[in-house]
């Protein structure tokens, strides 16, 4: 190996911190509304938001005060069922929980909001339900609510009209007959006439806020733009936002347009400001309230049963990442455990597939029965982990539609170099690293030690032991041989910088952008390991009870609030962009300045019990059991959403797929027997 000394550094050069220091401003701007993204709504509430907009969204005292005025207009029995929506940290959602109405949920959009008013409704011991989710799309079945609260002028972000019809209509669907919606949003008509055009305001010692605002070109939103500044970091928020400025007269109209009856507006509403600055949008609030008449949704009498089959490895079979290279008790014991949680799910029929010998004919002969499959063989056709791949190929060759990852997202995610580059090009960072191909026998050492050696294929953490962690080039070395001899000379090898900083993973559940949960974040908890071992979560940690890496327990995470946004932000972009459905996994570590870092994409992430999945959504208040149906669910609003042209064929034509299939692999064998010589 050819060592140069002089691209060894002390550190790996530093890329961009994801930190507030390096927000841009654009400077003067002739035209506030060039400049508003359509979904601003997606980034703009976090952090930041509850420090520009906290003197009256995070003030108890107000909240408590309009959270009068709304039980006073509502006449609100303790266990109606509410819905907060746009909950934003669930301000309102606590008081009420707080009061005593003992079935209230909230639902937003923001997962550092969402995340806010879980917290806090655990450390005050209240049942609370809170959910991220699109207001357009709301995952509750037809009449569930008695009461729907839209409050704070949380209505009109969307840029048409017909978004906000959207949820007008979803709230009417999820209400029940006689049910009420209550909806604070700004005066329009005040505002047309009285916003400011520019504003300034010091929020604590450290922070000031400046604001430029105007009308849009047809009249109908309020452009704004906040200038959010640190006194020492500088800018650390450069942001525009539009909202609809509906009146007294459009916001009935568009209420009884959608079927509501008796709307009935309440007067105004004002907020008052410790701070008694720039109050915006908030100055002066209509309060509408309606009704729904309808009839109940009809309940069908029969129960209706989605049939799905559940798709395993086969434990018939060696299996090379397991220790023993065979199934062993703690795997059945995973699988019991699971066929034991989906049976706590009603509305699901389940057949079991594990033998990969007759899994053609198998699925042949179950795929005109079933609606979907669960496809948890994560071990790979044959319980080959490079042919993980050619299971959801099969599935797609029959027809039959599945949940999880496609071929060419598994493919994509199975080779970490082809993840690096995609993340790269998304400017998303990664680990400082080098490819070693199998031709190489020398090559450069570009980066510093410590680093990290792993096979560039593959998954569970296969190859990747305390060995596999350096500090000096021999111990480089030692660790590519040691792969190589384990792998295969033809595989190519990858280092990377070794990350010493928080070790920490992100799960998403469903499909954004549309419906889609983010999990609470968990981070690897080292304190049990000796101090003489790396820090790191490998083969060790996963599969072998005897090795102190089994200690390791995961918990839940401390990031900074700006990190944490950022994080999830470039987790959904390479969700979308690798083509993940319905369920995802993604590891990132902080490097020794702070800086968060992409490690790998797990589609198709472990499903067992005690897995990070499971571990994350406990902390989301999800058992295992829910866990696994959000997954179903997830994959069933998916292959709802297709269009005609671009989904799985339904039960009836899959069967005819099939049958076509089959009959033609039966041609293919007659033909093949009857020629001379053919066996």
């Amino acid at each position: 190996m050819k060592e140069k000394e002089q691209t060894l550094p002390d550190k790996p050069v530093q890329k961009p911190k994801i930190t507030p220091e390096t927000k841009k401003t654009l400077g003067p701007v002739p035209n506030l509304e060039e400049h508003v993204d359509p979904e601003w709504w997606r980034q703009i509430f976090n952090a930041t938001y509850l420090k520009t907009d906290g003197d009256v969204v995070d003030d108890p005292q107000l909240t408590s005060k309009e959270v009068d005025v709304f039980c006073g207009i509502l006449n609100m029995a303790p266990t109606d069922k509410i819905l907060d929506l746009c909950c934003g940290q669930g301000r309102v959602t606590l008081e009420l929980a707080r009061r005593g109405f003992s079935n209230v949920e909230g639902v937003d959009r923001s997962h550092y909001l969402t995340q806010r008013g879980k917290i806090q409704a655990k450390k005050e011991g209240l049942s609370i339900k809170f959910r991220e989710g699109d207001a357009r799309k709301l995952r509750y079945a037809t009449d569930t609510f008695d009461v729907v609260m839209i409050l704070g002028n949380s209505f009109g972000y969307f840029e048409t009209v017909e978004d906000d019809m959207r949820v007008i209509k979803e709230v009417f669907r999820v209400l029940k007959p006689w049910g009420k919606v209550l909806i604070d949003v700004t005066d329009g008509e005040y505002l047309r006439r009285k916003f400011q055009a520019r504003s300034w305001e010091w929020i604590d010692k450290k922070f000031f806020v400046c604001r430029e605002r105007s009308l849009s070109l047809d009249k109908q939103r309020l452009i704004s733009r906040e200038v959010v500044t640190h006194v020492e970091k500088g800018v650390v928020a450069d942001q525009f936002y539009a909202e609809r400025l509906y009146t007294k007269k459009s916001i009935s109209e568009l209420l009884e347009k959608a079927g509501f009856h008796d709307v009935t507006v309440h007067g105004q509403i004002s907020s008052d400001s410790a701070r008694n600055q720039d109050l915006g949008m908030m100055e002066k609030r209509i309060i509408v309230t309606s009704v729904v008449r309808k009839d109940w949704a009809q309940r069908k009498r029969k129960k209706e049963f989605k049939n799905v089959t559940v798709l395993f490895g086969d434990p018939r079979k060696p299996d090379p990442l397991k220790p023993l290279r065979v199934f062993d008790d703690d795997d059945f014991y995973t699988i019991d455990q699971l066929k034991d949680a989906l049976r706590e799910l009603d509305g699901y029929r389940y057949s079991y597939l594990n033998n990969h010998d007759t899994l053609f004919n198998d699925l042949v002969k179950f795929g005109t029965k079933t609606d979907f499959v669960m496809n948890l063989c994560d071990e790979g056709y044959n319980n080959d982990p490079r042919k993980e791949l050619h299971v959801p190929a099969l599935l797609e060759t029959l027809n039959i539609p599945y949940t999880g990852g496609g071929p060419q997202c598994l493919a994509f995610c199975y080779d970490k170099s082809l993840v690096r580059g995609i993340a790269n090009e998304m400017a998303i960072p990664v680990p400082s690293a080098f490819f070693i191909k199998p031709e190489d026998s020398t090559f450069d050492l570009p980066i510093g030690f410590p680093v990290i050696v792993k096979p560039n294929f593959g998954d569970s953490s296969f190859g990747i032991t305390q060995r596999s962690v350096a500090y000096s080039v021999e111990q480089l070395v030692n660790a590519i041989s040691e792969i190589r001899e384990k792998f295969g000379y033809e595989k190519p090898v990858l280092v990377e910088e070794f990350l010493t900083g928080i070790d920490f993973t992100v799960g998403i559940i469903g499909n954004p952008p549309e419906s889609y949960m983010v999990l609470p974040i968990i981070q690897e908890d080292y304190s049990a390991l000796p101090p003489e071992l790396p820090r790191i979560c490998g083969y060790e940690a996963k599969w072998m009870p005897d090795s102190p890496y089994w200690q390791i327990k995961s918990i839940p995470a401390n990031l900074p609030d700006d990190v944490e946004k950022v994080v999830v932000e470039c987790c959904l972009k390479l969700f979308e962009r690798l083509e993940c459905r319905d369920y995802s996994r993604f590891d990132w570590r902080i490097d020794a300045h702070g800086n968060p870092k992409i490690l790998e994409v797990n589609p198709n992430p472990g499903w067992c019990w005690d897995g990070h999945l499971a571990k994350m959504s406990k902390l989301a208040g999800l058992s295992y059991s829910q866990m696994l149906g959000e997954i179903l669910r997830a994959t069933e609003e998916r292959l709802s959403a297709q269009t005609p042209t671009d989904k799985v064929s339904t039960n009836g034509n899959s069967g005819r797929a099939i049958q076509s299939i089959a009959e033609n692999h039966k041609k293919a064998e007659s033909t093949q027997s009857s020629v001379p010589g053919s066996r």
